[in-house]
């Protein structure tokens, strides 16, 4: 069994293994919690924080950039999209990494890997050179993100899990909500010509702050114990599975981040991501019985069916949102003529709304289980809703109360989803698989936001061929209104599969 470690009262750890921990719970005895488990959360939030902000951070200085570096808009596009590829294709195997290896030792790798490319992108001389710096930012952050919610599932438990991905949740929401605003601000500050290096080089110093910290508090892997037999349960990485699960996802997000570019011929490669995905499967499960270390317990989607709800509630829920924020950034600037920085504080109140409700779902979720999250999801829609039918034909004064008041009723919903969703898809994995079930979630997240932006963006531009850049706008909410119906039934279905299984016991 794979060690993990407990902290006595006076902060010595002990080494056990999974066995050991279960004979105490069947004892009655509990081991007591780390005292510092809320400083390494916030070390943890922290750094998932700068690595989440950058996927949207840079959208706003895309002009400069490809102003300054004298390329095209295509080109320029890889300084998103290649960050989301690479960033989604590592985050299984690096919550597996960190199960096996030790979160702190995954999280140093990941940021000095993540601070390194920062600083080569924010120098870099040429396109080429900023495409490469962000791929390789974005596979460190794969090896980052999942370790935040592998750190929850191992340092609390009951109702503090669920106060823990609250505050998870919030993260997940301003970063996504706040890079735009937050971008706007700076190449306003440093200006348009190099305004957009500071975007990459303000990470240096809060990271180097923040590998401190992880040296300092957050807990490493013990040493494996030595079996009866002399072998040691020593961790190893499925390369097989690793390179299937990275191949169906690749063919998955590829052609999502090329259509944002405009690009139709990478499509074709949609047609390998079922067997590929089918192959990754078939092997973990081949694996597991024959009592390997499988990069992930396909075992899970059969034994926990919340999981597998769980994962295609926010699968769907990021596809259906995501894009939301492109549409109306790119409606704003190209139909309103407002400035990247005037767009990005339009689109704040998802943020705080986001921010409110997402620490108070977390300490009612133990409470409220699935309805939480189907009423978040409802109010959602509605602010969504709110919008599609009241922004066309206004004026900009009263586009301004529109969208504020529109967003911020969504961001109040939204804070509700994403936090009870993880704390309830994520209740009854075992620890030694909490960062890789973690990470599986968090790629759902990653395939439905690019999936979502593609979507509505492609929906919006077909529309505005045809029809008024306000019914444009229309026709994209509409669509992503239809999916987040689709998580919402999700959603009731988990509930009522709660409800029969509480029955039942």
């Amino acid at each position: 069994m794979v060690p993990v470690t407990g902290v006595g009262p006076a902060g010595d750890a002990e080494r056990v293994t999974e066995d050991a921990v279960e004979r105490h719970a069947r004892r009655g005895v509990e081991e007591p919690p780390d005292p510092r488990r809320w400083r390494i959360l916030a070390v943890a939030l922290s750094v998932g924080f700068m690595s989440l902000l950058d996927v949207t951070i840079v959208n706003v200085a895309l002009p400069s950039m490809r102003a300054g570096l004298d390329t095209s808009t295509g080109t320029i596009q890889w300084v998103v999209s290649g960050y989301a590829l690479t960033f989604g294709l590592t985050l299984v195997s690096g919550g597996r990494l960190g199960d096996a290896f030790g979160r702190r030792r995954l999280m140093m790798i990941g940021l000095t890997g993540f601070l390194l490319a920062s600083a080569c992108a924010g120098l870099a001389p040429s396109v080429g050179l900023l495409i490469v710096a962000r791929l390789v930012q974005g596979a460190a952050a794969g090896l980052l993100t999942p370790q935040s919610s592998g750190l929850i599932q191992q340092l609390f438990r009951g109702a503090e899990r669920g106060r823990a991905f609250g505050l998870f949740g919030m993260t997940v929401a301003l970063s996504s909500a706040l890079g735009p605003v937050l971008g706007g601000a700076i190449i306003g500050i440093a200006g348009e010509e190099n305004g957009w290096r500071f975007l990459f080089l303000i990470n240096v110093p809060i990271g180097l702050v923040a590998l401190v910290a992880i040296a300092r508090l957050v807990p490493g892997r013990p040493e494996p114990d030595e079996t009866p037999g002399g072998a040691s349960d020593r961790p190893r990485l499925d390369v097989r599975g690793a390179l299937l699960l990275g191949g169906g996802v690749f063919a998955l997000l590829y052609p999502l981040v090329s259509l944002e570019g405009g690009a139709r011929l990478p499509l074709l490669l949609l047609v390998a991501a079922p067997p590929l995905l089918w192959g990754f499967v078939r092997w973990e499960l081949s694996l597991t019985r024959n009592g390997g270390q499988p990069l992930l317990d396909i075992g899970l989607l059969r034994t926990l069916p919340g999981y597998a709800n769980g994962l295609a509630v926010g699968t769907l829920y990021f596809t259906g949102f995501t894009g939301i924020f492109l549409v109306l950034s790119i409606f704003l600037q190209d139909g309103r003529d407002l400035s990247p920085l005037q767009t990005g504080l339009l689109l704040t109140p998802f943020a705080l709304g986001a921010a409110v409700t997402a620490p108070i779902a977390g300490r009612l979720v133990s409470r409220f289980d699935r309805q939480l999250t189907v009423g978040a999801l409802l109010i959602m829609m509605s602010g969504v809703l709110a919008v599609a039918l009241l922004v066309p034909d206004r004026s900009p004064n009263g586009l301004v109360w529109v969208l504020v008041g529109g967003l911020l009723l969504a961001g109040l919903g939204g804070g509700g989803v994403i936090s009870p969703n993880f704390t309830l898809t994520l209740a009854e994995v075992p620890p030694r698989m909490g960062g890789a079930a973690g990470a599986a979630l968090q790629t759902g997240q990653r395939i439905g936001s690019s999936l979502g932006a593609a979507l509505l963006v492609t929906v919006y531009e077909l529309a505005n061929d045809s029809v008024a850049t306000d019914r444009a706008v229309q026709a994209a909410l509409g669509v992503s209104l239809l999916v987040l119906a689709t998580a919402l039934a999700m959603a009731i279905r988990a509930q009522r599969d709660a409800a029969s299984l509480a029955d039942q016991s």
